[in-house]
């Protein structure tokens, strides 16, 4: 049975009248939510008998707490705590990031070294560390540092005297910490995603700069809420070195209680002074997270003080250019966009991941300032014949040369030596690349993402590389959103931003890996126009992509693959109107 609403038989006038009708006259009632009250006033008078119960109670000693809360001795023992607290969070920081940074290491000893360190060290008690280390002068009676195999003997030191009892508690707090540190720091760095990696290598950077500029900066949003309970807690296991009569604040109030047997007012003392360091602790670990947060917000609230030191800031440069003329002009009229394209040629290489081969025995060759697009069905190869351009991705054999110089090996007459990671790196500098996620660092504004790499891997001066950010950004149309954060622009201002800031290291060869596929029909458009314009440029450009009218339009070569080979190369009218393999025509009678 069909359910049919008949609407011909209302009168459009009563339809319109109802449409003009004035709504004010209703009052709204907000929802009502009698458990939710009933909780809060529950929660009202739990909180208002525990207040009452411990200010009304003698017992508690009020008298004796505002006696002993700011003694001489409570406040040296307190000095001492926050010293310990202090030194072996930073110390115990520092090694611990070393620690996670060698665990993440390519190095199998150093991995494994790093591994051990972490393993003995959770394993032992706290308590069980502070007394091995205060008796160590058992063990070794001096500390000698010499010459081995010889009698030179540079130190020798009587233990006892070098390990004080301080001494034994700051090393012991900072051994204990760095290992549960070590740990956290990993946990970050394995959740920033392999793709920031992947920019940061394909731009260039050092492997120093990616670590301390790229990664760790992203993992801190990660590391600082586990890493300031870890804090937090070494702040109240400073009271395990009582063990060592160490007189910091736990110890100091046990020996005043023991003499005036006054236990509970003085645990209080303790008790508030700890209150105090977690809330310091706590505002300070509010502020380092909001700070770390950059970019991870569209609209965060400022920082108090922000505005202030805002007006501190160099202002920008200006550059006689408006965005109109630049997007009219376009990258092939400007003479600072002007590139000597790469000859990229591949000599018969081949891949393999396990047992699956995606690229075999792949042969083809580029002209300088050409512009190849490379089709084919998910799986081909295509991405990964890009990738191992630029030698993101090492092949199991054959080799890849751009203007005679092989990527990734250096070439001694007939002899190829493999380049280390840093040569590998300096050499991307000319190969430029635009991934299909985009890849922009969230945590840098857009001017810092295109300024990191010329600075860095070129050399070029702060002035200089933000002058050329600027023109690049207006070239692309979007000089407003050079502050902006990766996170605050739509996906197609996303890639453009990451187009410009591939130009900025000013690339003999440009790849792009389906640089449109991330985004909605709408958006495809502005970035396709860019690449259009790039290339007039010069740049010799390298497209995986299924836009296959924009490569019957742009490309003056259209390579297809398939399981790894290349069916067939040729220029966009024989290959689109034309094809000689049936596996490409077939592949082109669904898409087109």
């Amino acid at each position: 049975m069909a359910l049919t609403t008949d609407f011909a038989g209302i009168d459009p006038g009563s339809r319109s009248a109802e449409q003009k009708q004035d709504y004010s006259r209703y009052r709204i009632v907000p929802a009502r939510h009698p458990w939710r009250f009933a909780g809060t006033i529950f929660a009202a008078l739990v909180i208002a008998a525990v207040l009452y119960s411990t200010f009304t109670n003698p017992r508690w000693g009020w008298g004796v707490f505002a006696e002993w809360f700011f003694a001489e001795p409570v406040l040296v023992g307190l000095g001492r705590t926050l010293l310990l607290t202090v030194l072996a969070a930073i110390s115990g920081s520092i090694l611990g990031t070393a620690l996670a940074l060698a665990r993440v290491s390519k190095s199998p000893l150093l991995s494994g070294l790093s591994w051990g360190y972490i393993w003995l060290l959770r394993s032992i008690p706290m308590i069980v560390l502070l007394l091995v280390l205060n008796n160590l002068g058992y063990l070794y009676e001096t500390i000698r540092i010499g010459v081995p195999f010889t009698d030179t003997v540079l130190l020798d030191y009587p233990t006892v005297q070098l390990l004080t009892p301080f001494a034994a508690a700051f090393l012991g707090l900072t051994l204990n910490q760095s290992a549960f540190f070590a740990e956290i720091v990993r946990g970050g760095i394995l959740s920033v995603d392999q793709g920031q990696l992947e920019a940061a290598s394909a731009l260039g950077l050092p492997r120093r700069r990616q670590a301390f500029r790229i990664v760790l900066p992203q993992a801190m949003r990660t590391i600082l809420p586990t890493g300031f309970n870890e804090i937090i807690g070494l702040a109240k296991s400073t009271s395990m070195v009582y063990v060592l009569a160490l007189p910091e604040l736990f110890y100091t109030v046990q020996v005043i209680y023991r003499r005036n047997l006054e236990v509970i007012p003085l645990l209080m003392v303790a008790t508030v002074w700890y209150l105090v360091i977690m809330t310091v602790l706590s505002i300070v670990q509010h502020y380092i997270e909001r700070y770390f947060s950059k970019g991870a917000l569209r609209n965060p609230t400022p920082l108090p003080f922000q505005s202030f030191f805002a007006r501190f800031q160099r202002p920008l440069p200006v550059i006689e250019i408006s965005t109109d003329v630049a997007r009219k002009a376009g990258f092939s009229d400007a003479a600072s966009f002007r590139a000597a394209g790469g000859a990229v040629r591949i000599h018969g290489i081949s891949k393999s991941f396990g047992t699956l081969k995606v690229l075999d025995n792949v042969e083809l060759n580029l002209p300088p300032g050409s512009v190849t697009a490379i089709l084919g069905p998910s799986g081909s190869g295509k991405s990964t014949l890009l990738r191992a351009i630029n030698h993101l991705e090492r092949v199991d054999s054959g080799f890849i040369s751009i203007d005679g110089d092989f990527i990734g090996y250096s070439q001694k007459g007939d002899t190829l030596y493999e380049l280390k990671e840093k040569d590998i790196l300096k050499s991307r500098a000319d190969i430029g690349m635009v991934f299909q996620s985009f890849n922009l660092f969230p945590h840098l504004t857009v001017l810092e993402n295109l300024i990191e790499a010329p600075i860095q891997v070129r050399g070029a001066s702060r002035e200089e590389a933000v002058r050329l950010a600027q023109e690049l950004l207006a070239r692309v149309g979007l000089s407003d959103k050079i502050n902006a954060y990766p996170r605050q622009l739509s996906g197609g201002q996303q890639q453009r931003v990451a187009i410009a800031r591939a130009l900025a290291l000013r690339p003999k060869v440009l790849l792009f890996d389906e640089p449109t596929s991330a985004l909605d029909p709408e958006l495809v458009g502005e970035v396709l126009d860019v690449i259009k314009e790039l290339a007039r440029t010069g740049t010799t450009l390298v497209i995986v992509t299924h836009e296959v009218g924009f490569a019957r339009e742009v490309a003056d070569t259209v390579v297809f693959m398939e399981g790894g080979h290349i069916l067939e190369v040729g220029p966009p009218s024989r290959i689109f109107n034309d094809a000689e393999h049936p596996r490409t025509r077939a592949f082109l009678a669904k898409v087109l």
